[in-house]
């Protein structure tokens, strides 16, 4: 299958570029081969990516060359292919393989079963969310509402028609949002991979990479396999006040038995909680994220070879500003600054971690050099992609908190975190130097979600406070297995705070369980007519207006809607007030010719209308669009209708 080829010379190509900037030893010993892995496979995809989307773009303008991604992909495929048969043929006979494995330390058997445990973890529960059953999408409750534009996204990249590229919920426009992570599936899809297996397998290899990457962090602080075991376990598992609270009400309501077996929702008692804001969900429905933090922990990870340095040294400190590896600094930057559209709040997040780092750390110019680096790399593609600025900066206290003051934030952060992010604020005082260099460098995110607004959604920020948490359950895993090696009470207290961490989070994970099974998922036949016709009919030159559609065999065409469902496109940064009026205005107007105009105006060239639909609760009218234009297409159920405007294609 071309996919699994195009996923293989992303791993070979990333192995060959990560070779050069991974050091010789830590702490003495080689460099884990699970570093190495989860690198290649992470910087080879991001490179590539790019590389086949450049091209792809640049084909795209050229009418004498059809099929873009089809060129694109046989450009950087071959020449991967190339240069990996040329290195081989070149070390043919040498002491030394190609591949350099013996440079690296093996993975320990129960090493190997636990990534094996979290290789399977991740594989079923990327697949129970999102698959594809009897040609059938199947996209579960938790996670159908951000796959609605994801899935949007990959198909109008997989049908070749989102170059120059447009946002498919608020298409005619520029696109505002993060995309990258989308077009890597929607080519995997067009290589021939199914689009739950183009979505998924990517997810996972990302996730899993991310957790590795995570483990090592924790062996670079001191813990062993123990404390890397419990690091991902309070990753997966969060702590919080909900769950006990919520026993503690249905105890005192006499129902706590029957409320434990038939709730099927997320619990929460803040803002939006219920959502699954802070739950593992996160990562089930934002599967771009992951892939950032992957990255995002690999450089972090290279930088703790300078805070290994001896003597190090405050930020004032003239002896501070030297440079110790000035080009792993320009490719932490490269790598850092190619994320911004793949995920933009990890490239923040990482940032904040790393200016944590310098604060402390010798080499405060290799830190300088990454930073400028992906600045403006994330300016580049701004420019390129947004007309206009793509965040707004503004001074926001207190993030989702209902006090906005400090004591408001710190019972807040005990709400939705139990004591996590407190305790970890106490740990510091337990740790050695370099290793509260790290711990407050990790809670850097955290304290600017709670300052800080660059979007129009606050919530947004919950990515930094998860950023924080990620890296935070290092200290979490360390702190608890170093109990669990010191005498029974302190073992038993280790279990209690095992319990206590993970409780809110293991029932989370039961409701996404629950939440997301055959009786539960939103279902979108992959052989509509509907989704067939538009893809014959419609390229990346049309735009539809259309009923706010979330997940639809219409959304599945990859083709652009003027307005979508309206949140989307508002989280990012669009302008909905001013389509959604127009937007109503069309399907309510009386007048032919004003209906007219609007369209011309606005560039519409299909209107599609379902049978019953309404507007603010008000009926749309399909006599006016009838009058005006001709009908061009009707389901098998006759309850959608679409109709083509003066200047449509086809």
């Amino acid at each position: 299958m071309y996919g699994l080829l195009y996923l293989i010379c992303c791993f070979l190509a990333g192995d060959r570029l990560v070779r050069y900037l991974l050091p010789k030893s830590v702490h003495g010993g080689r460099v884990s081969l699970g570093v190495r892995l989860a690198a290649a496979f992470g910087v080879g995809t991001l490179l590539l990516t790019w590389a086949v989307y450049g091209l792809a773009y640049y084909f795209s303008a050229r009418p004498l060359t059809g099929q873009p991604l089809r060129l694109a992909n046989l450009l950087v495929i071959g020449t991967v292919l190339a240069w990996m048969a040329v290195s081989f043929i070149l070390c043919r006979g040498k002491r030394r393989s190609w591949m350099e494995w013996s440079r690296f330390e093996k993975p320990r058997v129960r090493e190997l079963f636990f990534i094996l445990l979290l290789l399977v973890f991740a594989s079923f529960i990327m697949f129970y969310v999102f698959h594809v059953k009897d040609h059938v999408l199947c996209s579960g409750y938790t996670v159908f509402s951000d796959y609605a534009p994801h899935t949007a996204m990959i198909r109008s990249f997989s049908r070749e028609n989102n170059y120059p590229t447009q946002y498919p919920h608020f298409g005619g426009a520029d696109i505002r949002y993060h995309f990258m992570f989308q077009f890597l599936a929607g080519n995997l899809e067009y290589l021939g991979m199914r689009i739950d297996f183009a979505y998924n397998i990517p997810s996972i290899l990302a996730l899993v990479g991310f957790w590795i990457m995570l483990c090592e962090i924790c062996r670079r602080v001191g813990a062993g396999f123990l404390g890397t075991v419990l690091t991902v376990l309070f990753f997966l598992f969060r702590s919080g006040t909900a769950f006990p609270q919520y026993l503690w009400e249905h105890f005192q309501a006499g129902d706590l038995g029957q409320a434990l077996h038939d709730n099927t929702s997320f619990i929460g008692y803040t803002t939006n909680e219920n959502w699954g804001l802070w739950n593992f969900n996160v990562y089930l429905n934002q599967r771009h994220l992951a892939f950032g933090l992957l990255l995002g922990a690999f450089v972090i990870w290279l930088y703790l070879e300078w805070l290994d340095q001896e003597n190090s040294v405050f930020f004032l400190s003239p002896r501070a500003f030297t440079c110790i590896h000035p080009e792993k600094a320009l490719a932490a930057g490269a790598i850092l600054g190619l994320l911004s559209f793949w995920n933009g709040a990890t490239v923040i997040g990482c940032l904040l971690i790393l200016f944590g780092f310098a604060v402390f750390s010798q080499g405060k110019l290799d830190y300088l050099i990454t930073a400028i680096t992906a600045i403006l790399l994330t300016l580049l593609q701004s420019n390129f992609f947004v007309n206009g600025s793509l965040i707004s900066f503004q001074v926001f206290f207190g993030f989702l908190a209902d006090q906005k003051t400090i004591m408001g934030v710190l019972v807040y952060l005990m709400k939705i975190s139990g004591f996590f992010f407190l305790g970890a604020i106490v740990l510091l005082a337990a740790l050695e130097k370099k290793e509260r260099i790290i711990a407050f460098a990790f809670l850097l995110p955290l304290f600017f979600a709670f300052c800080f607004s660059l979007t129009p959604d606050i919530a947004v920020n919950q990515k930094y406070i998860m950023i924080s948490y990620a890296f935070l359950a290092v200290f979490w895993g360390w702190a608890v297995s170093a109990l669990f090696r010191r005498g029974l009470f302190n073992r038993l207290l280790a279990l209690v705070l095992t319990v206590t961490l993970c409780a809110t989070g293991v029932y989370d994970f039961v409701i996404i369980i629950r939440d997301n099974d055959s009786q539960h998922c939103l279902r979108v036949d992959l052989d509509s007519r509907t989704t067939a016709w538009l893809n014959e009919n419609l390229d990346e030159k049309d735009l539809i207006l259309s009923p706010l559609y979330s997940m639809s065999d219409v959304t599945l065409s990859g083709n652009m809607l003027y307005l979508g469902w309206p949140y989307y496109p508002w989280s990012a940064g669009y302008d909905t007030d001013s389509r959604s009026k127009r937007q109503q205005l069309m399907y309510t107007t009386e007048e032919s010719e004003l209906l007219r105009r609007i369209c011309t105006e606005e560039g519409i060239t299909y209107i599609i209308f379902e049978e019953g639909m309404k507007l603010d609760s008000i009926p749309c009218r399909e006599d006016t669009i009838r009058r005006t234009y001709p009908l061009v297409f009707e389901n098998e159920q006759g309850s959608l209708r679409i109709y083509r405007c003066e200047g449509a294609h086809g």
